[in-house]
C-alpha cells in the first residue's frame, strides 16, 4: 500500500466517509477492499453466470478425483444420482446462457 506517514494522522480525526474521500484523493488503497464485493452490483465487468458455473465444474471435477481415489483404495465413493445431475445442469445451464448471451447480444 502506498499510504503516507500522516495518514494515520489526518485521519485519526475524521468520520467514515471523510476517510474515504481522503482515501480516494490521496493513496486509492480503499479500492481493493471494494474489489471482492462489485461482483454483486448490477454493473459490473463479471459474468456470474459463467462463475457460478466454473464453480459447480470444480465441484464435479474434484467428486470425479475424488472417486478414482476411492476406486483405487477399493471403496465405493456412493454419490446419489439426482445430486450428480444438478450439477450438470447448472454447468450446462450457466455455460449455455452465457453462450446464447455472447451470440445474440451484439452491442
Amino acid at each position: 500500500m502506498n499510504k503516507s506517514k500522516y495518514y494515520y494522522d489526518y485521519t485519526r480525526n475524521m468520520n467514515y466517509e471523510q476517510t474515504e474521500e481522503f482515501c480516494k484523493e490521496n493513496c486509492n488503497c480503499c479500492k481493493k477492499e471494494n474489489k471482492l464485493f462489485s461482483i454483486f452490483k448490477d454493473d459490473n465487468d463479471y459474468n456470474e453466470k459463467s462463475i457460478v458455473g466454473f464453480i459447480a465444474f470444480a465441484i464435479m471435477i474434484f467428486v470425479i478425483f475424488v472417486d478414482v481415489i476411492t476406486g483405487f483404495f477399493g471403496q465405493d465413493l456412493v454419490i446419489k444420482e439426482f445430486v450428480y445431475n444438478s450439477f450438470v445442469i447448472i454447468v450446462l445451464g450457466s455455460f449455455g446462457i452465457s453462450g446464447v448471451e455472447k451470440i445474440f447480444n451484439k452491442k
